[in-house]
């Protein structure tokens, strides 16, 4: 899950009025349903205690809604008379949740948003490549590279054997120096990007020419796709749903690579770690609430992971106005210098301290073994 998304919401203070409705418009009478839904989500809302003003926003953003083209659900997040955030969902909540708390109730986009991993498309032909970012929610251009032009057969000048030789080389060159710009390009604009995955699509010739000249860390995360073309109107189709396949098979192993990280960082009592032969005790992993806060504060988590569910997440922890302001304890917080500590869920001060530091949010599905009740984190350093 990316959270860089999230950040507006951590810049004001509380308390929060949050909403997860279904939008969806499939059926005849689907006017007359969401009419029914909005009541409800303002019942709600008031019933947890939500000013008038903020309920009238969150209201007044859902009667906007389009008739066709809603996406699944929404995510809104309101304060102050004013919704701060609106998020399209990809699947649809299975009821209406409306909270109203110090902080915004973040932790169900996990499951609801639909998070591919960010992925820049390279459609390649002979005369160079278009780049398209990617992630589950848009699409963007992202620029182009040109490869030398160069002529066909032309007029014969030469002997049969040695103009075929000629042609052939003169047709090697051209895929190189074309391949070499376009390699030249996407390293150029991929640390910017943000992508995690690289996917060439387009000619196979070309597309393997520039796989092969790919920089180490950008290779390691590329895969072709055997679909897809440059030309205008081509269709897109198949090439989609390779991609689809593509991100969910990058979020799968990262998702199996964190586990595995995170179960030999924990070890277990008794047992030695293979990354420390003499060493039992804890290494670059946290679970459970307290530790898991204390690797927060500190800024130690490189991964957190969280289950659906889970029941750690429901637990309350104190919080301040600052990201970092967590802790189990009312004293801890105190002692950071925050004079009035507040209670919050844990899943949503973990997540705005995960927000606010960049870490990699990964959701563990159910019947996948994770931490114990659902919340851990893989560290940047050992404990």
């Amino acid at each position: 899950m990316e959270l860089g998304f999230l950040k507006p919401l951590f810049d004001r203070p509380g308390p929060w009025a949050s909403l997860y409705i279904d939008t969806s418009r499939s059926t005849e009478d689907a006017a007359k349903v969401q009419e029914l839904r909005d009541r409800s989500a303002a019942s709600q809302l008031i019933e947890a205690g939500a000013d008038a003003y903020t309920v009238r926003a969150v209201m007044d953003r859902l009667a906007r809604e389009p008739v066709s083209g809603s996406p699944p659900g929404r995510a809104l997040f309101a304060t102050g008379a004013e919704v701060v955030l609106d998020v399209p969902l990809a699947v649809a909540p299975p009821s209406i949740e409306a909270t109203w708390s110090i902080l915004p109730h973040i932790a169900p986009l996990a499951d609801l948003r639909g998070d591919r991993p960010r992925c820049l498309v390279a459609y390649i032909d002979r005369t160079g490549a278009d780049f398209e970012l990617r992630d589950g929610h848009r699409r963007e251009p992202l620029g182009q590279a040109r490869g030398r032009e160069w002529q066909g057969r032309g007029h014969r000048s030469l002997p049969e054997d040695r103009y075929e030789w000629h042609y052939r080389n003169k047709v090697e060159n051209s895929v190189n120096e074309t391949a070499d710009a376009i390699v030249g390009e996407l390293a150029r604009a991929w640390p910017g990007s943000g992508a995690e995955l690289l996917v060439l699509a387009g000619d196979a010739r070309e597309r393997r020419a520039v796989h092969h000249r790919l920089p180490d860390r950008i290779r390691a995360v590329t895969v072709e796709a055997e679909n897809g073309s440059r030309s205008p109107g081509a269709s897109r189709r198949v090439l989609d749903e390779q991609i689809a396949r593509a991100c969910e098979e990058f979020t799968r192993e990262r998702l199996h690579s964190a586990l595995d990280r995170f179960r030999v960082g924990r070890g277990r009592p008794g047992e030695h770690r293979e990354a420390a032969a003499l060493d039992t005790g804890p290494g670059q992993a946290a679970e459970g609430v307290p530790a898991v806060v204390d690797a927060v504060r500190k800024h130690q988590v490189a991964t957190l992971l969280l289950s659906l569910d889970a029941s750690d997440a429901r637990r309350e922890v104190w919080i301040g106005p600052g990201v970092d302001e967590v802790g189990v304890q009312r004293g801890h917080v105190q002692a950071m210098g925050v004079a009035k500590p507040q209670l919050a869920r844990a899943d949503d001060a973990l997540l705005r301290s995960a927000a606010a530091a960049d870490c990699e949010v990964l959701l563990v599905p159910d019947g996948t073994p994770g931490p114990a009740g659902g919340l851990g984190a893989v560290l940047r350093w050992s404990m």
